[in-house]
Parts: C-alpha cells; sequence; structure tokens
C-alpha cells in the first residue's frame, strides 16, 4: 500500500511504500550539514547526533538497509585544517574544511554546534562566531547542543528566541547574555523556536536529534534507527536537571 508523506522542509511530497523497509522512494533530497568544530569541543556533542544522522549519509541510505526521501551530507569544518583535540580526552580531529573557505553563495542547509570549553567568551575564535553569522540567517534549521546555544548568543543570533543550555552553566550563561533579549528555558530537555532547536547538556543533543529527524523523516524510519543504536530518549519537558542544579 501506498502513503503520501510530505515533506515541506525539503519541499518534496514522496510516494512511500514500506513492505519491510521503512522507505522506498523514487526521489531524495540532499541536505547538507555543517558541523562546527573548535579546540576543547565536547566530542558527544556532535558525536551523538551525528551517529544517529549517519543512517541518512549518503553511505547509509546507499547501502539499502535504510531508504530515506532525505539524505544528510555532512562537511565538518575547524578554524584550519589542521587536526584539533575535543575536550579531555578522544584522539585528534582531521575537518574537512576551514571555515574561512566557505565563501560566496555557498550555504549550508543545517548548522550544528556543538559546545565544550571552546565555546566560552574567553576561549572562543573569531572563525566560527563569524562563519555562523554568515550561515546561521540561510539556513533551514540550526542545532545547537549544550553550550553550543552561548556561541549562537555571542554572535547575537538568538535574540528575540526560546533556548535552552546546559544546566550547569545555565545561569552563567542567562547572566552573561542579560541584554541580548533571550528567553532561557530552565526545564527542558530540548527547545524549538521556528527553524532554530536548542538542546540541554551533552547527552540531550541525542535526544534532540532523535525528535529532529522524527520531524525530517517520520517516525517509521526514526524508529529504526534509534533500534539500530539501542538509545532510549527522553522528551523535550523531561528535564530532571534543572531540578538537580535548583533551577526551579
Amino acid at each position: 500500500m501506498f502513503t503520501a508523506l510530505q515533506y515541506p522542509n525539503a519541499r518534496l511530497s514522496v510516494p512511500i511504500e514500506h513492505p519491510s523497509l521503512p522507505f522506498c522512494h523514487t526521489m531524495t533530497t540532499t541536505l547538507k550539514i555543517a558541523v562546527c568544530l573548535f579546540s576543547d569541543v565536547a566530542n558527544l556533542d556532535y558525536g551523538g547526533p551525528m551517529e544517529l544522522f549517519s543512517f541518512l549519509s549518503p553511505e547509509g541510505v546507499n547501502d539499502g538497509f535504510i531508504k530515506s526521501p532525505i539524505i544528510l551530507q555532512p562537511t565538518y569544518l575547524a578554524e584550519s585544517r589542521e587536526p584539533l583535540r575535543g575536550s579531555h580526552v578522544g584522539p585528534l580531529i582531521t575537518p574537512d574544511r576551514a571555515y574561512g573557505e566557505v565563501k560566496g553563495n555557498e550555504q549550508f542547509d543545517i548548522i550544528l554546534i556543538p559546545g565544550g570549553l571552546g565555546a566560552r567568551p574567553d576561549f572562543v575564535k573569531p572563525p566560527v562566531l563569524e562563519f555562523l553569522k554568515r550561515q546561521v540567517p540561510g539556513a533551514k534549521y540550526v542545532l545547537a547542543v549544550c553550550t553550543g546555544s552561548w556561541l549562537l548568543a555571542q554572535a547575537g543570533l538568538l535574540d528575540g528566541k526560546r533556548a535552552t543550555t546546559n544546566k550547569a552553566s545555565f545561569k552563567i550563561i542567562q547572566d552573561a547574555t542579560k541584554g541580548n533579549n533571550i528567553q532561557w528555558v530552565a526545564k527542558a530537555r530540548w527547545v524549538v523556536d521556528g527553524n532554530l532547536w536548542t538542546g540541554s547538556g551533552v547527552t540531550a543533543g541525542i535526544d534532540m536529534a532523535h525528535a529532529f529527524l522524527k520531524h525530517l523523516v517520520g517516525d517509521e524510519t526514526t524508529n529504526v534507527i534509534r533500534g539500530i543504536v539501542e538509545v532510549g530518549v527522553r522528551d523535550a519537558d523531561d528535564d530532571e536537571f534543572a531540578e538537580f542544579h535548583n533551577l526551579i
């Protein structure tokens, strides 16, 4: 049996048949993801969401196991192409491109912004903020995890928005951005304001990424991915850490 699923943000309506696999389709739309890296980035902030998103990568879709009308094509960006190290532990990370190499009319569809020590104002480097200022206004979706939302605030891109962030740093960030007209939501695993998605601390990025995939490709394919990764997910308002950090 065929049903019609509408993907307004991809501007695509696709006939779907699912005898055994989540999607069989005749057309695909590729959305380009910019993963914003920097020294002392929190590895799980981007690694968790990208593990889920990898199933919709060209390789993940082309292997025939997960079929989707949307393909996610990631590019890992940093201040330079030199290897950098994430927070505390882990191997060196080699970016695909430097922020300064993205020029002209090139526009990413999705911007993924992790947090970490390198997102603090006293550590952040100008290239990542300049990249965000150029790219965020034209992006279809913006996803910030943990203190990645602080980077957006420093770039002046959260003014007038609802957002959340890491609850251990919540009061610090709230105080630091008092003049920015940001409605910081204390009790939230993640918050959606238009095309802007902001997640709470570290592992909340996985919950947010799961919800984002449901928004993008529907429940069925997202549930298949969740089952493969074996991840338990929380709802947007299922946040024990607001109380843990005495925010409510």
